[in-house]
């Protein structure tokens, strides 16, 4: 049994004495202890190697003291298991050196046997839960098959992803055909997460704000609601779209155990757009941790106010920055700890 549930039950929509709490990317680049590991391994060591990646992931369960730890990994692991050569390079960001950009590129990327190319991450969250010794709740998480698609067909990170788009409207069989690849094998890869002891699953959607509304049912949404639907009967999901708040009603309707939303939508027009009932993730924007600590606090508790306690998880609206000081992302944590005393 986890000693501390309140993730869990969260997730279950059950009546809770306060939310719970964690951050996307809490296991990262902020805290002195993970500098100390990214100075010393290169970051794909450190997401293929189980003892590192699960010491990474414990850092902040310690240090930051949330109410979930989140596996440390990549969401390009999965088209590097997928013959889609990524590299990571300082300053730039993932850079796909020979991008998908044919029908031809398509038919050579494969879906892998999840268990020989991503075995080490299932290795790396039997050995974070050996750590974690039920203390809390573990999440697995994947990129979305569209997010992953604007790299692999983009090369590189990209402020509109003008070339994976143009790739989707001028040749879209190729392109539905590279999106279903990406999302077999994340179901897969997803679904041995959770044999391995995930508690639940997180997709990002990172860059499906880049998308019309109708364009995103098209390219990202019904590829997510495939996974949903794959993982729900075994695990909870929460889905994140960063800019997707057009998307909340639909996502809404899914089989989804919670919605994670940016600091662009306001609490009650999250509730209002996802139906009232399911448990809704965010949203403080993550640059407000600059904020002196007094005001976090306060923002916090207005935070909370407007979602309301129940049906509610305390996260940031995306990743937390690098040059967040540690104490205030202690006293965010914190914050969430003391509301209602």
């Amino acid at each position: 049994m986890i000693k501390n549930d309140l993730f869990l039950r969260a997730l279950n929509n059950e009546s809770v004495e306060r939310p719970p709490v964690w951050m996307m990317r809490q296991a990262g680049r902020y805290l002195p202890e993970f500098r100390a590991l990214r100075d010393k391994y290169d970051f794909f060591t450190r997401c293929e190697t189980p003892e590192l990646a699960a010491e990474i992931t414990v850092q902040p369960i310690r240090i930051v003291k949330p109410d979930a730890a989140i596996l440390f990994s990549d969401i390009l692991v999965v088209p590097r298991a997928m013959g889609i050569h990524v590299e990571l390079k300082d300053n730039l960001g993932p850079i796909i050196p020979n991008p998908i950009r044919t029908s031809q590129d398509v038919e050579k990327v494969f879906v892998p046997d999840v268990n020989e190319t991503l075995g080490y991450v299932f290795d790396a969250i039997k050995l974070t839960k050996q750590m974690l010794n039920d203390e809390v709740p573990l999440i697995g998480f994947a990129g979305s098959p569209w997010t992953i698609f604007c790299y692999a067909v983009e090369g590189k990170g990209s402020k509109s992803f003008d070339t994976a788009k143009g790739f989707c409207f001028s040749n879209p069989v190729a392109a539905h055909a590279l999106l279903q690849k990406i999302t077999d094998t994340t179901i897969l890869y997803l679904k041995e997460k959770v044999k391995a002891g995930c508690n639940a699953i997180q997709i990002f959607d990172s860059w499906g704000g880049m998308l019309s509304p109708v364009d995103y049912n098209e390219f990202s949404w019904q590829y997510i609601n495939q996974i949903v639907e794959a993982l729900a009967e075994e695990t909870k999901v929460i889905v994140f779209g960063k800019g997707c708040w057009f998307a909340l009603n639909e996502m809404g309707k899914s089989k989804a155990s919670a919605l994670g939303v940016d600091w662009t939508c306001s609490p009650r027009n999250a509730r209002y757009l996802s139906g009232g009932k399911i448990t809704l993730q965010g949203n403080f924007d993550p640059s407000r941790l600059l904020s002196p600590i007094p005001t976090i606090k306060k923002m916090v508790h207005e935070m909370i106010d407007e979602f309301g306690k129940d049906n509610y998880i305390v996260n940031l609206g995306h990743g937390i920055l690098p040059n967040i000081p540690v104490d205030h992302a202690k006293a965010f944590v914190e914050a969430v700890k003391e509301y209602g005393k």
